[in-house]
């Protein structure tokens, strides 16, 4: 029987289809009031990317944009179900699966870092604790949207002798014009590399957005690791696709910002991963962190 994982990031949607491994890919998470339509269409556009056909096993989802509302979550998992023909969906939040990919024991905190920014603290009883991944008005402290904007901000103050000169200031693009695009989260994210890049380049100002990024991101995890009982050490993954891009650029400074507990450790999988062990495994200790929907009616 074929199972599906499914890693349902801002950027980008990735399903694998296992056993045999075929993926998929559709359009990432935007906000609206049809958002999770979007997403549904995202999801079978995967599928039939990795040539699923015929009814499914287990679908397990990491969704950044998990549907809030009272009931939405069940209604959305039923709808999975039904698009895809499955026995069961189990539907969480994308930092239940960057968690389970990074820390197949269940025991530390996992920062999830890209367009957005989330941070799951698990204890070793089970127990977890959720820090930021409020959203880019909100939070998301220190992810690329956050780099992205503080960039383009730097880039308007300096532009209007506001603000000290930067290299930034050299992008061809206009920020104003994004406030017109269907994807201005995506977009203004996309940006947080030109910062990184002219901070290696030794721009002061990029220079620093990164630095107050990484104290942003290094304060979520301090947090997180202070909820944790003990006094022992903790391990830290940090993973998500402004890590990979920024590597010890950004890692650097976040462990210069970590408490005398945090331990940073390299990530044993990604969210994608973290999908395909809540697919095929056990879901502790991530149980009551995630939505089961069952087809009501066992195959002939």
């Amino acid at each position: 029987m074929t199972h599906l994982a499914i890693d349902g990031g801002q950027s980008a949607l990735r399903l694998r289809a296992l056993p045999s491994r075929r993926t998929g890919t559709g359009p990432g998470y935007t906000h609206g009031p049809d958002a999770l339509r979007r997403m549904l269409t995202a999801v079978g556009s995967a599928a039939a990317e990795a040539g699923v056909s015929g009814p499914v096993g287990v679908v397990a989802l990491g969704l950044t944009g998990y549907p809030p509302a009272p009931g939405a979550a069940e209604e959305f998992a039923a709808d999975v179900g039904e698009l895809l023909d499955a026995d069961e969906v189990r539907l969480t939040q994308d930092m239940v699966t960057a968690h389970a990919g990074a820390l197949p024991d269940g025991y530390g905190v996992v920062v999830a870092a890209g367009t957005g920014l989330v941070c799951l603290a698990v204890d070793r009883d089970g127990s977890w604790h959720k820090l930021d991944g409020h959203g880019y008005l909100f939070g998301d402290a220190g992810s690329a949207f956050a780099i992205g904007r503080a960039g383009l901000v730097a880039v308007q103050r300096a532009r209007d002798g506001r603000g000290p000169v930067t290299k930034l200031a050299d992008t061809p693009l206009d920020p104003v014009t994004l406030y017109r695009s269907p994807t201005l989260v995506d977009d203004v994210a996309r940006f947080a590399p030109d910062v990184l890049r002219c901070a290696a380049e030794g721009d002061p100002v990029a220079a620093d957005l990164v630095v107050r990024a990484a104290g942003d991101i290094g304060e979520t995890i301090n947090a997180a690791v202070a909820q944790l009982a003990g006094e022992g050490p903790v391990p830290v993954a940090c993973v998500g696709g402004l890590f990979r891009g920024a590597g010890d650029q950004l890692l650097e400074p976040v462990g210069a910002a970590l408490s005398a507990r945090a331990r940073l450790t390299p990530a044993v999988g990604n969210s994608l991963d973290g999908a395909e062990r809540l697919a095929t495994g056990s879901l502790q200790p991530y149980a009551d962190l995630t939505v089961i929907h069952r087809r009501r009616q066992s195959r002939e």
